[in-house]
This record gives C-alpha cells, sequence and structure tokens, in this order.
C-alpha cells in the first residue's frame, strides 16, 4: 500500500495546496463570469447594429433576387437583376461620372485641406483658432441649405452669375449647363468638406512629438524639409482615412445631384449618379428589386476600392 509522503511543514506532497485549489476554482469561475460580462455589454449594440445595418443589407440582397410583374407577380430570378444591371449602359454611364468626380474632385480637396492644416500647424498664421473655425464651419452646413445656397448663386437669370453679367455687361458661362454641371457639384462638395479632412489632418499634426522639429531647427532644416521629412510622413495614416472617407461619399454622391435637379433638369438626369439612378427606379419607375441589384453592386464595388486604397496606403506606411 502505498502512502503519501509529507513535507518538512506537515504537508502532504503529492496534492496541492486547499487555498491553491480554491483558488484555481475561484480563477475559473471568474474568466467564466468575465466573459459572459463582455458580451453583456457588447450585446446592445450588436442588437442596434444587426438592426440598422445588417437586417437593410439583408432585405435589399433578399429583394434583389425577386423581380415583381405585372403579370405573375413576384417570382425568384436569382442573379438576373445583377446580370441585368451589369449590362445596363445608363448604370456604367452614372458610375463613370462618379468615377470621374472622384479622380478630379477628391485629390483637389485633400489638397487643400492639407494646405490649410499645414498653415494652421505652423504657428505662424494669425487668428489660426478663427481661421480653423471658419474653414470647418461649412460642414456644419445642412448639405440640403448648402446646395440650395449654391444653386441659386450658380443661376445665370436670378443669382450671382446673372447679377454680374448683368452689372458688368460679362458673358460668364452658366454653371449649371451640361457641360459644367459636374464641376459646379465638386465645387459645392469641395466648400462643404475641405474644413473636415483639414480637421483629420490638422489632429494627426498635433500628436508629432516637438522634439522632433526642434532636432531638425538643431540640424538647420528649413519649413520645407520639415514638412518633407517629419508632418508628411505622420501625416500618411490619416491621409489614408480621408481618402477612404472621401472614396466613399463620391460613390455615395446624391444630395447634390437630386437638389439641382429641379434648377438644371436638362443637365441632371435621372441616373445622373448610381445612387440617384437606384433612387428613381424604386420610388419613379416601381423597380425596387432591379434597384436593390444596382445598389448592392455599388455597394461591393465601392468596398473594393475603398479596400485597395487602404491596402496599398497602410503598406507603404510600413
Amino acid at each position: 500500500m502505498v502512502t503519501e509522503g509529507y513535507a518538512p511543514g506537515g504537508q502532504a506532497r503529492g496534492r496541492p495546496p486547499a487555498a491553491a485549489q480554491r483558488g484555481r476554482g475561484t480563477r475559473r469561475r471568474g474568466t467564466g463570469g468575465r466573459s459572459w460580462t463582455g458580451w453583456r455589454f457588447v450585446a446592445p449594440f450588436m442588437a442596434v447594429f444587426a438592426l440598422v445595418f445588417l437586417a437593410p443589407i439583408g432585405y435589399s440582397i433578399y429583394l434583389s433576387l425577386y423581380r415583381t410583374q405585372l403579370i405573375g407577380g413576384t417570382a425568384f430570378v436569382g442573379l438576373d437583376n445583377y446580370l441585368k444591371a451589369l449590362q445596363d449602359p445608363q448604370f456604367w454611364s452614372a458610375f463613370a461620372r462618379v468615377a470621374l468626380f472622384l479622380v478630379v474632385q477628391v485629390p483637389i480637396m485633400l489638397f487643400l485641406a492639407l494646405l490649410v492644416a499645414l498653415a494652421i500647424d505652423s504657428g505662424r498664421l494669425y487668428g489660426a483658432a478663427f481661421f480653423r473655425i471658419s474653414v470647418f464651419l461649412p460642414y456644419a452646413v445642412p448639405a440640403v441649405v448648402a446646395t440650395l445656397m449654391w444653386g441659386f448663386m450658380y443661376g445665370t437669370r436670378f443669382g450671382l452669375i446673372g447679377n454680374l453679367n448683368e452689372a458688368f455687361g460679362w458673358s460668364l458661362p452658366d454653371p449649371l449647363s451640361p457641360d459644367l454641371i459636374l464641376a459646379s457639384i465638386g465645387n459645392i462638395v469641395t466648400w462643404e468638406f475641405v474644413g473636415y479632412n483639414m480637421l483629420i489632418l490638422y489632429s494627426a499634426l498635433r500628436v508629432v512629438s516637438p522634439s522632433l522639429y526642434e532636432a531638425a531647427e538643431i540640424d538647420g532644416a528649413g519649413q520645407f524639409r520639415i514638412i518633407w521629412s517629419i508632418k508628411l510622413p505622420a501625416l500618411r495614416g490619416a491621409l489614408v482615412i480621408a481618402t477612404i472617407f472621401s472614396i466613399i461619399g463620391s460613390f455615395q454622391l446624391f444630395n447634390e445631384p437630386s437638389i439641382l435637379k429641379a434648377l438644371a433638369p436638362n443637365s441632371i438626369t435621372t441616373y445622373f449618379t448610381p445612387n440617384l439612378y437606384a433612387y428613381s427606379l424604386s420610388f419613379a419607375g416601381q423597380q425596387f428589386n432591379y434597384s436593390a441589384a444596382v445598389a448592392i453592386i455599388m455597394g461591393v464595388i465601392t468596398m473594393i476600392i475603398a479596400y485597395i486604397v487602404q491596402l496599398r496606403g497602410m503598406r507603404k506606411a510600413v
């Protein structure tokens, strides 16, 4: 018969102390408790997230797989709506328009935001706080109000352009003409979001250690050298974020053309942008299923392009 040995202190060898056993049991129960407590905290967010984000996407996908007809009712058609959208010239015309808008407007807007952020961060700008608020203030103006304001200024018969032509005898081009309407919308969007992007970039500049600037000045570096070697590398992550937000906003372009359509009906068609096209299909054409397919395709394209930009930007940052 094998008996347990005892340590000098009278404690059995081979068996952990009772306090240690109780401690391990407590830790196991505590770990389980913390796990469920975390899920309880996350549960309200997950419920709201599923209700306002996942459920609409799931319902849109469901709608896109059906087709409602006058004769025969609603029938399951699979991917027919997606194939129809990929062969729709109006959809691709709208997509090409917003792609051109993105390629031209986004770099201009981010460049202006970068210049303003660098000017404010330089410390050589008088009234920097007032200037920062003034640049950011247009972002606080609702898009509807901003578009109406600029739309009436664009008017050649009732707005600022018309008043200038009448007062000075000029013949300024019509900003609401078909050839200039996209540039006019780009001007509105730039005016609205330069301050927003400026705030992102300026916040990134504020976290740069002042010791870097002091070391650069000791080494004799000028302002342009400091901007190129210290500030721009520090802004790389913020520029990637601002670019992604701008790409998403460009593909979601809707408010400005839909409001200006009443002022320029000959320049803005029902398929001027993909979102406007989906809206027209759904509420004017009663083609809910096809509209859902167009929206899903645009969502996937936007997600892919934004992911590629993020991947390339972060890879360069590394």
